[in-house]
């Protein structure tokens, strides 16, 4: 039971991670915003970029982590496939 609540909070495509992504954005405008009411001045607006720099970041690292997890399946597969069309090997002694 547990792995199937666990299952609900991996990220499995592209479609999911763009979609946590703009969750994310919307958090940290919000949150920028909020920066602007308690700093009007300079600092206020630097915040505001730094809260909307950071989803940039965790976005590119979750799109990176979806592409490494795609070709590490790949690879797992191509060598599966290898080991099953190879003859088998002697035994040693």
């Amino acid at each position: 039971m547990l792995r199937k609540i666990g299952r609900l909070f991996v990220i499995k495509n592209r479609f999911e991670a763009f979609v946590i992504i703009y969750a994310l954005a919307l958090g940290a405008t919000a949150r920028g915003s909020a920066y602007l009411d308690q700093y009007p001045s300079y600092w206020g607006e630097a915040l505001f970029l730094a809260a909307c720099t950071a989803v940039l970041l965790a976005g590119a690292a979750i799109l990176d982590s979806l592409k490494a997890k795609k070709e590490l399946e790949e690879l797992k597969a191509q060598i599966e496939a290898q080991n099953a069309s190879a003859p088998p090997s002697p035994p040693t002694r």
